[in-house]
Protein backbone atom coordinates (compact mmCIF):
# COMPACT_ATOMS: atom_id res chain seq x y z
CA UNK A 1 0.00 0.00 0.00
CA UNK A 2 1.28 3.81 -0.44
CA UNK A 3 -0.58 6.38 0.95
CA UNK A 4 -0.49 9.76 -0.82
CA UNK A 5 -1.77 13.23 0.82
CA UNK A 6 -1.26 16.06 -1.68
CA UNK A 7 -0.44 19.89 -0.52
CA UNK A 8 0.17 23.51 -1.66
CA UNK A 9 -3.09 24.08 -3.48
CA UNK A 10 -4.21 27.87 -3.30
CA UNK A 11 -5.94 30.43 -4.56
CA UNK A 12 -4.12 32.47 -6.88
CA UNK A 13 -4.19 35.37 -9.68
CA UNK A 14 -3.66 34.67 -13.82
CA UNK A 15 -0.14 34.86 -13.96
CA UNK A 16 0.57 33.05 -10.87
CA UNK A 17 2.80 30.49 -9.99
CA UNK A 18 1.97 27.31 -7.38
CA UNK A 19 4.00 24.68 -5.97
CA UNK A 20 1.92 21.41 -5.67
CA UNK A 21 3.43 18.49 -3.30
CA UNK A 22 2.54 15.08 -2.80
CA UNK A 23 3.80 12.72 0.46
CA UNK A 24 4.30 9.58 0.19
CA UNK A 25 4.20 6.80 2.84
CA UNK A 26 3.65 3.01 2.90
CA UNK A 27 5.48 1.25 0.42
CA UNK A 28 9.26 2.83 -1.20
CA UNK A 29 7.78 5.28 -3.28
CA UNK A 30 10.50 5.34 -5.46
CA UNK A 31 9.35 1.62 -7.13
CA UNK A 32 6.21 3.89 -8.36
CA UNK A 33 6.10 5.91 -11.28
CA UNK A 34 3.97 9.18 -10.51
CA UNK A 35 1.24 11.10 -12.20
CA UNK A 36 -1.07 14.39 -11.30
CA UNK A 37 -4.16 14.53 -12.58
CA UNK A 38 -7.01 17.58 -12.12
CA UNK A 39 -10.56 17.43 -12.38
CA UNK A 40 -12.65 20.48 -12.28
CA UNK A 41 -16.23 20.54 -11.48
CA UNK A 42 -18.58 18.76 -14.20
CA UNK A 43 -15.76 17.53 -16.07
CA UNK A 44 -13.86 14.31 -16.43
CA UNK A 45 -10.51 13.62 -14.17
CA UNK A 46 -7.83 14.70 -16.70
CA UNK A 47 -4.30 13.56 -17.15
CA UNK A 48 -1.67 16.76 -16.42
CA UNK A 49 1.86 15.35 -15.97
CA UNK A 50 4.13 11.93 -15.64
CA UNK A 51 7.00 11.07 -13.89
CA UNK A 52 9.24 7.43 -14.27
CA UNK A 53 10.13 6.22 -10.67
CA UNK A 54 13.81 7.47 -11.82
CA UNK A 55 12.85 10.76 -12.85
CA UNK A 56 14.56 10.71 -16.17
CA UNK A 57 11.40 10.53 -18.08
CA UNK A 58 8.58 13.22 -18.22
CA UNK A 59 5.11 13.79 -19.93
CA UNK A 60 3.00 16.52 -20.07
CA UNK A 61 -0.85 17.02 -21.66
CA UNK A 62 -0.39 19.72 -24.21
CA UNK A 63 -2.49 21.89 -21.85
CA UNK A 64 0.51 22.16 -19.41
CA UNK A 65 3.42 22.32 -21.76
CA UNK A 66 6.02 24.77 -21.09
CA UNK A 67 4.43 26.23 -17.79
CA UNK A 68 4.00 23.15 -15.45
CA UNK A 69 7.20 20.74 -14.47
CA UNK A 70 6.91 17.62 -12.65
CA UNK A 71 9.30 16.02 -10.66
CA UNK A 72 10.37 14.10 -7.31
CA UNK A 73 12.74 13.63 -4.81
CA UNK A 74 12.50 9.94 -3.65
CA UNK A 75 15.09 10.44 -0.96
CA UNK A 76 12.37 12.70 0.90
CA UNK A 77 9.37 10.13 -0.73
CA UNK A 78 7.73 13.35 -2.17
CA UNK A 79 6.47 14.45 -5.52
CA UNK A 80 6.27 18.09 -6.70
CA UNK A 81 4.29 19.94 -9.68
CA UNK A 82 5.38 23.38 -10.10
CA UNK A 83 2.61 25.38 -12.08
CA UNK A 84 3.81 28.40 -13.41
CA UNK A 85 1.60 31.11 -15.51
CA UNK A 86 -1.82 30.06 -14.16
CA UNK A 87 -4.41 30.50 -16.00
CA UNK A 88 -8.51 30.20 -15.21
CA UNK A 89 -9.05 26.99 -17.28
CA UNK A 90 -6.44 25.49 -14.71
CA UNK A 91 -8.83 25.65 -11.63
CA UNK A 92 -9.38 22.30 -10.56
CA UNK A 93 -8.76 19.54 -8.32
CA UNK A 94 -5.31 17.88 -8.64
CA UNK A 95 -4.80 14.55 -7.77
CA UNK A 96 -1.25 12.61 -7.15
CA UNK A 97 -1.60 9.08 -7.98
CA UNK A 98 1.20 6.00 -7.98
CA UNK A 99 1.61 3.49 -10.98
CA UNK A 100 3.29 0.36 -10.96
CA UNK A 101 4.12 0.93 -14.78
CA UNK A 102 7.77 2.41 -15.72
CA UNK A 103 6.60 5.42 -16.89
CA UNK A 104 3.29 5.69 -15.54
CA UNK A 105 0.23 6.04 -17.62
CA UNK A 106 -1.87 8.99 -19.41
CA UNK A 107 -4.57 7.42 -18.34
CA UNK A 108 -6.42 7.04 -14.98
CA UNK A 109 -6.55 3.55 -15.20
CA UNK A 110 -2.61 3.16 -15.16
CA UNK A 111 -2.38 4.25 -11.33
CA UNK A 112 -3.06 1.75 -8.11
CA UNK A 113 -2.94 4.58 -5.56
CA UNK A 114 -4.95 7.93 -5.23
CA UNK A 115 -4.53 10.96 -3.09
CA UNK A 116 -7.53 13.02 -1.88
CA UNK A 117 -6.82 15.72 -4.13
CA UNK A 118 -5.78 19.55 -3.37
CA UNK A 119 -7.76 22.65 -4.78
CA UNK A 120 -6.20 24.84 -6.79
CA UNK A 121 -8.23 28.29 -8.10
CA UNK A 122 -6.79 30.71 -10.13
CA UNK A 123 -8.80 33.96 -10.58
CA UNK A 124 -8.89 36.32 -14.01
Amino acid sequence: QVQLVESGGGLVQAGGSLRLSCAASGRTFSTYAMGWFRQAPGKEREFVARISWSGGNRYYADSVKGRFTISRDNAKNTGYLQMNDLKPEDTALYYCAASTYSYGSTSTSGYNYWGQGTQVTVSS
